[in-house]
């Protein structure tokens, strides 16, 4: 059985995000909290996307990832 590295690299990702770098943006000034946060949520719907390989829910979910990443960016400050 051949180990499946993304989905140990998605689930660190993910980790790190949720428990270290996205609490720390708070404390920094304006805009790069919202800039950091978004490309965040893009490289890990571009890593989920990925790692989806024609699974179409977790395409789904990569999809939303990245358009919530990219509205986060460009849009919701």
């Amino acid at each position: 059985m051949k180990p499946d590295v993304w989905r140990w690299v998605l689930g660190a990702l993910g980790l790190a995000i949720g428990f270290t770098v996205y609490p720390l943006l708070g404390r920094l000034r304006e805009p790069w909290p919202d800039l950091l946060a978004g490309t965040a949520f893009v490289a890990l719907g571009a890593a989920t996307w990925r790692y989806a390989q024609g699974d179409r829910f977790i395409q789904g979910v990569a999809g939303l990832l990245l358009l919530y990443g990219l509205a986060r960016l460009l849009f919701l400050r």
